[in-house]
């Protein structure tokens, strides 16, 4: 038996800023490979894999077979060492061979134990390009996934902060920068980070090479958070979310337009316009109006768009209407504050929450002018009223039974009537396109207002039994989803989630 530098190879190159240069004692059972204690099969394979280690070039190459790393449990082969603490993973990775099952995957992952159905966290580059964050957080559930808006990155990078992790992604410039795809769970104790390919078909093997892999252990964060914001599209029947842009801005409450080419969402006083797989947001023209909030959407017909702006005098805001294009806004709301959160479907009204005489209800006001109409008077605060696609209904939240629930009152205020009963503080509620659905947001017990960065979850009602389950779980609040920002379709809808990254690790990428 010899002593063995472990990690002497990439300490030399400066990666493991953080770890002591270690040394083990080798023998003939002894599985270590590079940077990694071990490597084995993880799951049900037919085909054994393998991983080797080629010290001049510092790469690894590893072999996996396995039908999926997906649903309940992961089939493929890992290539692990067991640490504690924050840490970072990245590599360029490369799949050997042309062809193969297009959702065959290499990964960079961090999972709390070796059992195929481990909570489990990574970032899989797939054999058609598509990358995204997968996780698993619970033993035995079903994997989730955040697909990043570029393929095929050069450079992939998992970073583990507490219980948050952040996937990375090499940008257009060439720089590893935030994917905009994160997720929290609670890991215990040491876990198991590295590397591992699964084939995506149990009858054959599959080979990926990891290049310029890097494992450090991360200090603690000495400089202030970076703000974060992603707009996401999420699949209903799938829940597979997608980053469609992400920005170190704070940005805000998507709205889709009418034909489901763009995303429009407000900024820093202003609405934008994304169109779907473009790389930058343009600029809507509501001048004099450029102290707009989260509340706006558009217009039945698409044409224009309702908003809702802090420019006066007094800074109260009123609801106005402008073309879709942009142009002169045209005033609706002579009080405030009034916020805006509803359209009719025959185009004519508009929905608004206002403060009168110090309490928060739910108007009305004709969108060629006049005067508002007050549907509800309950104590406490009523907010976020939203249309039925029939008309016939309007939903809203509110909180005149101690805790914000979700309610639901005929067009003219009359039937009041409560809609969701739990123990979460639920927050505005929007319905479907085709009627078929409702998605809310719910804060955690406890949790008063609908302030930002609170963990949250979207959660999906069905309008024909009313029974209610999850669509996503994240980190957001405030300007998550307060407008409708359903697909015109009701496949998807827009949502934008939000992470804290400590300065460092976005400024040294």
């Amino acid at each position: 038996m010899s002593a063995l530098p472990l990690l002497s190879s990439i300490a030399r190159s400066g990666a493991l800023a953080g770890f002591a240069l270690v040394y083990v004692v080798a023998s003939a059972q002894n599985q270590h490979v590079g940077l990694f204690t071990s490597h084995q099969d993880v799951g049900t394979v037919l085909h054994p894999g393998s991983a080797e280690y080629d010290s001049e070039k510092w790469s690894y190459t590893v072999s996996g077979s396995g039908a999926n790393m997906w649903f309940g449990k992961d089939d493929f082969h890992f290539a692990w060492r067991k640490l504690t603490g924050d840490i970072a993973i990245s590599a360029d990775i490369a799949f050997v061979g042309a062809g193969g099952d297009p959702h065959r995957k290499a990964v960079l992952m961090i999972r709390q134990s070796l059992d195929p159905g481990s909570p489990a966290v990574d970032i899989a580059v797939h054999g058609v390009g598509l990358t995204s964050l997968q996780y698993r957080d619970a033993a035995g559930a079903n994997m989730h996934e955040v697909q990043a808006n570029v393929s095929a990155p050069r450079t992939v990078r998992l970073e583990k902060h507490g219980d948050f992790f952040y996937a990375f992604v090499t940008g257009k410039d060439g720089k590893v920068e935030p994917a905009g795809a994160a997720t929290k769970i609670a890991f215990t104790g040491p876990f198991y980070v590295g590397i591992g390919v699964c084939a995506h078909n149990k009858d054959v093997v599959e080979k990926a090479v990891f290049s310029r892999v890097q494992l450090q252990q991360l200090p603690p964060s000495a400089g202030k958070a970076v703000l974060l914001s992603s707009l996401e599209t999420i699949a209903v029947a799938s829940t597979d979310r997608h980053v469609e842009y992400t920005s170190t801005a704070h940005f805000e409450a998507p709205n889709w337009t009418r034909d489901g080419s763009a995303l429009i969402f407000n900024q820093e006083g202003t609405l934008r316009r994304l169109t779907i797989g473009s790389a930058d947001p343009v600029t809507i023209d509501t001048a004099p109006q450029i102290h707009l909030n989260n509340d706006h959407g558009l217009s039945p017909d698409g044409q224009l768009l309702a908003i809702s702006d802090r420019s006066p005098e007094d800074s109260k805001s009123r609801v106005y209407v402008v073309p879709l294009a942009g142009g002169k806004p045209r005033q609706l709301t002579n009080d405030g504050p009034s916020y805006w959160h509803g359209w009719s479907p025959d185009g004519k009204t508009l929905a608004f929450t206002g403060e009168r005489g110090g309490n928060f209800d739910i108007y009305t006001v004709p969108v060629d002018g006049g005067s508002e109409t007050r549907l509800t008077t309950a104590p406490g605060l009523d907010d976020g009223p939203e249309y039925s696609p029939d008309g016939g209904w309007i939903y809203f939240n509110s909180e005149r039974t101690g805790q914000m629930q979700i309610w639901r009152m005929k067009s003219d205020g009359s039937q009041q009537d409560q809609v969701i009963f739990d123990d979460s503080n639920d927050w505005f509620p929007h319905i479907s396109p085709d009627g078929q659905w409702m998605v809310f947001i719910a804060y955690e017990k406890g949790v008063t207002g609908h302030p930002g960065e609170k963990d949250v979850e979207l959660r999906l009602m069905s309008m024909k039994d009313q029974k209610v389950h999850l669509l996503a779980k994240l980190f957001g609040g405030q300007g998550t989803i307060n407008v409708p920002s359903w697909s015109p379709d009701s496949r998807r809808l827009a949502f934008v989630s939000y992470e804290l990254l400590p300065e460092e690790t976005v400024s040294n990428k």
